[in-house]
């Protein structure tokens, strides 16, 4: 009796012992037949949401498009320490199971359930987390997501190398900060590539694995402070770190370079937003257009443009889309990181420091600010109505179903909003009503700034406005405004091109044209002493006489400016009206660039682009792209023009770019509109051209006083900043004062010398900039 006790006992014993590792592998083999297990092809192509990365043309990253902001990391780019510290924290025997701790798991059970507390480390493997981040769990059943957890982990652990793993894991894991994968976080917390992190700040990133909002250290200093420090106490454990290495690293602060990655930060943000909008247009309908014209630029865009439209041109091998969010495409632009940091310095240094102060004590005296004195109460209301309805509020509320009344009610109630400003914060918190923040941000004004590489056409800057957290609307492509004066240069090139020269000499007096029964003289802005006197065409573009303007448009007419300005790839809708010698058409800061670029490069027009080649997530090339060129001009044409322009900066409108800027053998054109509500300036030198607008949103929001809204006072700051910028950076080769090379063969003399009454370039016969009635 006693020996038969004590066998019963021995084998309860034994049942016990072995039953739960029976009841395991019995539940594994149920999960493995009967559950939803990834295979190993869903194991090798899995679908994470891979960011597409925006590369400039000099290796950094300017952008990304992203729902999860993650960007692949290689296993040689993760530094030691990082790997040390991730094994460390958060499976210390990383090395040595294959895929589930169990000696892990018994410590877990044995701290949980027999001593009744937490353990300090999980159960769960490096490996297994990595499991559970590429497949979430969808079941309800905690058992059965264990189990597929663990057979997972254990395929993941067959078909892949321990240096395979941990790469997928610091690549899977959430940093928190909108920061997936190591690559991303690196760059969010301290603007480095993982390769050149530091042991401390490898330390601090897989501190937050855990918790990514309570140790964030951009939130939580002190908490992640601790945090990271309990990490190096880890390493210093486990062999990693000696105790001097651990006591030394962890009297360090934590020094953060923190730049949240979202989709309102980055370098050249509305480029970033327009290369989505490129890529994403579907083929031309004319049913989606109101404007026939532009209708007809699409549809050319689509035949001629490899870019436009490349989401719907190009597929997968497997028939899908392309998607910019998700499929972590490489895109390789022509943007110079250096030269679009110096553009967005240029625009925020001059709209901050300068401009918007002057035109904020104008907008003091206004009685309807910001409105100028003179616009009808009518117009002003019809602008308020439109921005109401463009607006987020407005639409809002429409589609919950609010009565257009309550709608219009809810504009004049305050609230609390955080707008923008010209502060070091970049906005201000404050409590307005919607109706006032429109009239706030119509008083604000806008900039747009590209530059383009002659001879290749590469965009190398490109600003769309102010700053594109509060101001979306891209100035360089999405909009077309009045350019004045600085469509003459295109009359010229007509008059270069049919034989004249920039020393033939005409009489300055106003010029008139009969339109039915009406007769159109532009306004004169030359002064009166040179009213009547002899004059070169070079002093008539040099002082942008619009007398002399005239005289031209008569001599060739509309319709053969019209032409002109269409070799030089002017696209935008033209009227063949005489009063396109002062530039009453609206053009996109785009194309104007575009086909100022034509001079520079000798007569050849080079259609402005953005992007060389795209790449997959695997660094495999889809497409590469290259300029497209055709002959606009003759080289002496093209030359004569850059002598006609060289004109203007050395004595005329845009003489402060000598005398302020220090900027030597510039060539380029100023331009004004009606009222100051347009300020222009496109100039180039050799190597880079470049154009800038300035103005409100509004038209009817504009400076009363003609010398601060001009284009020499308002754009052409912006250029000078800009170019002096880009040519103290030795390392982009923009040297100052580079000279043009005249073509061969070339023996015309352009000095304009003449005597008597007659006046040169140089003579100064100016009052302010130009206008046009």
């Amino acid at each position: 009796m006693k020996d038969n006790t004590r066998k019963t006992i021995i084998k309860w014993w034994w049942i016990i012992l072995i039953a739960p590792f029976v009841l395991i592998g019995f539940s594994l083999f149920l999960v493995a037949l009967f559950a939803k297990i990834p295979s190993f092809e869903e194991l090798e192509n899995h679908k994470s949401n891979l960011a597409t990365v925006l590369l400039s043309c000099d290796g950094k990253v300017l952008s990304t498009y992203h729902i999860e902001n993650r960007t692949f990391a290689t296993y040689e780019e993760l530094p030691q320490s990082l790997i040390d510290a991730a094994v460390a924290t958060e499976d210390a025997r990383f090395y040595k199971h294959s895929g589930i701790d169990f000696r892990g798991l018994g410590r877990v059970a044995v701290k949980t359930l027999a001593m009744r507390k937490s353990a300090s480390g999980g159960g769960s493997t490096i490996t297994q987390q990595l499991a559970k981040t590429l497949f979430p769990r969808n079941e309800s059943n905690m058992l059965i997501i264990k189990f597929k957890e663990w057979i997972t982990a254990v395929k993941l652990e067959r078909n892949y190398t321990k240096n395979e793993i941990i790469t997928m894991y610091m690549n899977a894991v959430f940093f928190g900060s909108n920061a997936y994968g190591i690559k991303t976080a690196a760059r969010t917390f301290f603007d480095k590539n993982p390769s050149e992190l530091t042991v401390e700040e490898s330390a601090c990133l897989v501190g937050m694995i855990n918790k990514p909002t309570r140790y964030n250290p951009a939130l939580n200093y002190d908490q992640s402070m601790a945090r990271r420090n309990l990490i190096l106490s880890r390493m210093k454990r486990y062999g990693y770190l000696t105790k001097h290495e651990c006591d030394s690293l962890q009297q360090l602060d934590i020094v953060l370079n923190y730049q949240r990655q979202d989709h309102n930060t980055g370098l050249a943000p509305y480029l970033r937003d327009m290369l989505r909008r490129t890529m994403n247009a579907n083929k031309p309908k004319r049913s989606d257009y109101r404007n026939y014209v532009d209708y007809q630029i699409d549809s050319v865009a689509w035949v001629d443009d490899p870019l436009f439209g490349w989401l719907n041109k190009n597929l997968k091998p497997d028939g899908t889309q392309y998607n910019l969010d998700k499929d972590g495409l490489r895109i390789y632009t022509t943007i110079d990181s250096r030269m679009q940091t110096y553009a967005e310095q240029a625009v925020r240094q001059h709209l901050s420091g300068d401009l918007q102060p002057a035109f904020n004590r104008e907008l003091r005296y206004k009685r309807n600010r910001p409105y100028s004195n003179d616009i009808p109460e009518d117009v002003i209301q019809h602008s308020m109505a439109q921005a109401r309805r463009w607006s987020d509020r407005y639409n809002g509320m429409k589609k919950a179903g609010f009565s257009e009344k309550d709608i219009l009610k809810s504009f004049d109630v305050p609230v609390p909003m955080t707008i923008f400003a010209w502060n070091k914060k970049g906005y201000i918190d404050t409590v307005m009503t919607p109706n006032d923040s429109i009239r706030y941000y119509k008083g604000f004004l806008r900039a747009a700034l590209m530059a383009v590489e002659p001879n290749t056409g590469k965009v190398k800057a490109y600003v769309g406005g102010p700053d594109y957290r509060y101001f979306k609307y891209d100035n360089v492509r999405q909009g077309r405004r009045q350019v004045g004066s600085t469509i003459k240069p295109y009359l010229y090139t007509l008059a270069m091109q049919e034989g004249y020269t920039p020393c033939d000499k005409v009489v300055n007096i106003p010029y008139s044209f009969v339109i039915g029964n009406d007769i159109w003289t532009p306004r004169s802005t030359d002064r009166q002493e040179y009213i009547g006197r002899t004059v070169t065409l070079k002093w008539g573009l040099t002082n942008s006489s619009n007398n002399i303007s005239a005289f031209l448009m008569k001599q060739f007419g509309p319709e053969a400016m019209i032409e002109m300005c269409r070799k030089m790839g002017i696209s935008s809708p033209l009227e063949p009206v005489y009063s396109l010698c002062v530039g009453s058409c609206d053009i996109s800061v785009y194309e104007m660039v575009s086909a100022y670029n034509t001079y520079p490069s000798r007569g050849v027009y080079v259609n402005s682009m953005f992007v060389d080649k795209i790449e997959d997530s695997q660094g495999n090339l889809l497409q590469s792209f290259t300029t497209r060129k055709r002959e606009a001009l003759g080289a002496q044409t093209a030359y004569l023009m850059v002598n006609l322009m060289q004109g203007v900066v050395n004595e005329g409108t845009a003489g402060r770019l000598k005398w302020k800027y220090g900027i030597q053998n510039a060539a380029g054109k100023t331009g004004t509109t009606n009222d100051n509500s347009d300020g222009w300036f496109i100039g180039y030198v050799p190597r880079l051209t470049a154009g800038v607008w300035v103005g409100c949103e509004d038209r009817q929001v504009h400076f009363e006083n003609g010398a601060l809204g001009q284009g020499a006072n308002a754009a052409l700051p912006i250029w000078g900043l800009f170019m002096q910028k880009v040519m103290a950076d030795k390392s982009i080769g923009i040297a100052n004062g580079e000279e043009f090379v005249a073509p061969p063969g070339w023996n015309l003399d352009l000095g304009c010398t003449g005597g008597g009454s007659d006046l040169s370039s140089g003579s100064g016969g100016y009052q302010s900039d130009e206008y046009f009635d």
